[in-house]
């Protein structure tokens, strides 16, 4: 018996150097990073850099060509609706008007001379009046012809019939040559008679002739009347241009807002329609998001867009305004054609501490869920056809079969297979096995 004390000491030492050999070759636990199961809201979105820009842009432009003066404005100016914000000189304009003035003075003088060369009407009214004169003459003279001729052939038969009674020896020879004589009389006076018609004809032709030719010389100043009318016409809407011209030479703000950009400093001749001021209104700030035209279909006016990494820690909210129609080809930094839509955005908050023109990244909200059972998406792996996760019980790892639906670029929800408060392994890997041992790292 007084050996049993010392065996007693050789068996637990024994035993102490086995379970020192057990632990020795036993698998140590692996080195995990952890999550946790929790009920949250999940944010589906898509996420874009964009930039602001100020809705309203106004380029203000040259409405005439002239010599500008130099523009005293800075960017940054505060400018009001109706301030005078650049000038023309107005000299070469008052000039062109001068000029244009003479040129009208000239042509109305010239139109005036041609119708002072036109017959005034009193000379066509004597005109028409010696044609009336003529055509009584004529019709006079042709009623003595006809007169003259009746009498030639009554004369005729006289003297034909005198003939006969002188064969038959009834008349004496004088009166057989006077019948004679009274017919050649007649003849002779038939024939002044018709020249005297003749005459009345002419006259009344001459008088014609004149009339035509007064109205001749009424209508030829009418092409010329014309012309002046046209030049005449032509110099009034060159003067009403130039005075338009001359008014605008004193360029107006179209709106209240501020100097964006100074196009042209100096003084210098410029053409009609140069650029020389860019105005808006650094209060109405909208943000341009260019989407890819796949996920610009998700995209509906009134979706919810969190601006995020502007400069400032706070998270800025947004509201879709509208989706542009068309869609435009960019090249990806890959090199690979893209079909991108550009998303317009105003903030819902003012004022914006934001101006125009600066980088931010847009996260438009597609969907959204509240109290729904979420875990970090990096917990989830495939296992045949299904998604599983390693949820870490007593120290080990245990593999576990769950259903999920939305999810983000960061977690998923959970519809089975977890509870709320359970702690899932992330980024597992092939080392991690069922039942394996695991540790936080």
């Amino acid at each position: 018996m007084k050996y049993l004390p010392r065996l007693l000491t050789y068996l637990m030492a024994g035993l102490g150097a086995i379970a020192l050999m057990i632990l020795a070759f036993r698998p140590s636990p692996i080195q995990v990073d952890l999550g946790v199961a929790k009920r949250g809201t999940l944010l589906v979105t898509i996420d874009e850099e964009g930039k602001t820009r100020i809705r309203s842009r106004f380029i203000v432009s040259t409405p005439v060509a002239g010599r500008l003066n130099r523009i005293d404005l800075d960017e940054g100016d505060k400018v009001k609706q109706g301030l005078i914000i650049a000038r023309i000189d107005p000299l070469p304009l008052n000039s062109q008007v001068r000029e244009v003035q003479a040129k009208l003075r000239e042509w109305q003088a010239q139109r005036a001379g041609v119708v002072t060369q036109r017959p005034k009407q009193e000379a066509l009214l004597q005109a028409q009046a010696r044609i009336r004169a003529a055509q009584a003459k004529q019709r006079e003279a042709q009623a003595k012809v006809e007169q003259v001729q009746a009498s030639l052939e009554q004369s005729k038969r006289d003297h034909r019939r005198a003939q006969r009674l002188a064969a038959d020896g009834a008349i004496s020879r004088q009166e057989l040559e006077s019948a004679q004589l009274l017919e050649v009389t007649r003849a002779r006076d038939l024939e002044v008679e018709q020249r005297e018609a003749e005459s009345t004809a002419a006259e009344v032709a001459a008088a014609r002739e004149e009339l035509s030719i007064l109205r001749a010389e009424q209508r030829d100043p009418d092409y010329m009347l014309d012309v002046y009318d046209a030049r005449i016409a032509s110099a009034e809407a060159e003067l009403a241009r130039l005075a338009d011209d001359a008014a605008r030479t004193e360029i107006k703000s179209p709106v209240d807002g501020e100097v964006l950009r100074v196009l042209q400093e100096s003084a210098r001749h410029v053409e009609a329609g140069t650029p020389l001021l860019e105005l808006g209104n650094p209060e109405e700030v909208e943000v341009v998001v260019d989407l890819l035209s796949t996920d610009a279909v998700k995209v509906k006016p009134g979706t919810k867009m969190l601006i995020e990494h502007w400069g400032g820690e706070q998270t800025l909210e947004a509201k879709v305004r509208y989706i542009e129609p068309s869609a435009f080809t960019e090249i990806s930094a890959l090199g690979v054609e893209e079909q991108r839509v550009n998303v317009i955005a105003e903030f819902v908050n003012s004022p914006v501490p934001l101006g125009d023109g600066y980088r931010i990244e847009g996260r438009i909200v597609v969907w959204e869920g509240h109290e729904l059972l979420i875990v970090p998406l990096s917990s989830l792996f495939r296992c045949q056809q299904a998604w599983c996760v390693f949820v870490v019980e007593d120290g080990r790892a245990k593999k576990r079969q769950v259903e999920i639906s939305k999810r983000s670029d960061f977690e998923a929800v959970i519809q089975q297979g977890l509870e709320a408060g359970e702690v899932v392994i992330l980024h597992p890997t092939e080392e991690i096995e069922d039942s394996r041992r695991v540790a936080a790292r």
